[in-house]
């Protein structure tokens, strides 16, 4: 009974979360009510609300999905592995596999969801929150291998770049160029920043 009542919630849960991407890329963020949402997903309000705290969560889970990734990288980087090598490894695999994550992703969907949470004030404002809890996960997790101020300095660039890399990424694909064109050019990208994070500018 209680692996059912679990596929339940998660059914339920999918189906606030779909519903509410759905209403929001039609007619955006401020324009759709937490009700309209549970009346499309067929759930009373305050079903929903046991489910997603905040109308920003109704969006934002999908971040959240990814949260702590870079310190759980770090902590299972392979033996002799440094953790730039293995941040640098995940990153490039997520853009082969055109990962959301990375922003090379142009399902018309995954567009319109980066180019709302961007151009919303409340969601961009709980993503740079998301970022700082990711940070203090990967300045934990390299504290484990080195002294508190490297750790906090290298997990604070480490998720600058990924910002950068993933915006820059969604910014060509917005602008109408496809995710096999941007690619080789993302992975150049990258490399380039990895190495810059390990050498400084003389590696630019």
């Amino acid at each position: 009974m209680t692996g059912l009542r679990h596929i339940k919630k998660q059914r339920i849960h999918e189906a606030i979360s779909t519903a509410a991407i759905s209403l929001f890329l039609e007619r955006g963020f401020g324009e759709v009510s937490v009700a309209e949402v549970a009346a499309a997903a067929e759930v009373s309000k305050p079903t929903l609300f046991k489910y997603f705290a905040t109308k920003e969560d109704l969006v934002l889970h999908r971040i959240a999905d990814h949260q702590g990734e870079a310190a759980r990288v770090v902590r299972g980087r392979q033996p002799g592995e440094e953790p730039l090598e293995a941040l640098e490894r995940h990153f490039l695999a997520g853009l082969e596999r055109h990962d959301p994550v990375t922003g090379l992703n142009d399902h018309p969907e995954v567009l319109g969801y980066h180019r709302m949470v961007f151009s919303t004030p409340s969601l961009a404002a709980r993503v740079s929150h998301y970022v700082a809890v990711d940070e203090e996960a990967l300045a934990e997790a390299l504290m484990e291998s080195t002294d508190e101020l490297t750790a906090r300095l290298v997990a604070g660039q480490v998720l600058v770049v990924q910002r950068v890399l993933a915006h820059r990424n969604w910014r060509r694909l917005a602008e109408g160029e496809t995710a096999a064109q941007v690619h080789p050019a993302a992975v150049h990208a990258a490399e380039r920043a990895f190495a810059l994070l390990r050498h400084g500018l003389d590696a630019g």
